[in-house]
């Protein structure tokens, strides 16, 4: 069994002649430590399935399994603290806080960890030194420019080091030159045992994973 397992997930949004099939019966295996891009046309499911690999969207039906815990049997709370341990979120649009600090911003998957604040600020600090954002630490998301707020939601992603990231688009907003340092900033952390599961639409970002899933119509087509 791989370390992420989803078999015959299957989601649709409203009923009778409403009804609209998102994710059509799509199977698939991730093991620990790949680099995987999920590529498709707007519309494809791409987005609802990363969703449901966040414990974020439970699937009408089919299994999901990450580890072997099988994700849609916990309650909420549970899947909550299956968020906070195992996944790390990084979206196109950075969710920045525009009051907080680039290291209060970083601390925020910190909050609920017992932690001393100067042990959870230490933390911060070096999840921001892996981004290459040492220094700016006291600035405000709006003192930053666009590549750099893409790091700080990197840096927060995984400041709690988890075993998996999930990326949607998060190079959309960004230059060439800054989204091929954002690629090689994923690489470096796939390096260094991360999965890392990649939505984008861009072939040259695909091309850093080590395997595409091509989604069309909400099927797995290669």
């Amino acid at each position: 069994m791989s370390y992420i397992e989803a078999e015959n997930l299957i989601k649709t949004y409203g009923r009778g002649e409403a009804e609209v099939s998102a994710i059509r019966g799509v199977s698939f295996g991730i093991e620990s430590g790949e680099f995987v891009s999920m590529m498709g046309e707007s519309g494809a499911g791409k987005s609802t399935l990363l969703s449901i690999m966040g414990a974020m969207n439970a699937p009408t039906t089919g299994s999901y399994k990450v580890d072997d815990i099988d994700i849609y049997n916990l309650n909420p709370e549970q899947q909550a603290d299956f968020r906070r341990e195992f996944l790390g979120f990084v979206f196109q649009s950075f969710h920045l806080v525009p009051y907080l600090t680039v290291a209060e911003n970083v601390m925020l998957p910190l909050t609920t960890i017992k932690m001393r604040k100067k042990q959870k600020r230490s933390t911060a600090e070096k999840a921001l030194m892996w981004v290459g954002l040492s220094g700016k630490e006291d600035r405000l998301p709006s003192q930053i420019s666009g590549g750099e707020k893409e790091r700080v939601a990197v840096a927060r992603a995984i400041v709690n080091e988890p075993p998996v990231l999930l990326a949607d688009e998060i190079t959309g907003n960004l230059d060439t030159k800054t989204s091929t340092e954002i690629m090689e900033l994923l690489q470096g952390l796939n390096q260094k045992g991360m999965t890392i599961i990649m939505v984008t639409h861009s072939p040259d970002c695909a091309k850093y994973a080590r395997r595409m899933m091509r989604v069309s119509d909400g099927r797995l087509v290669q």
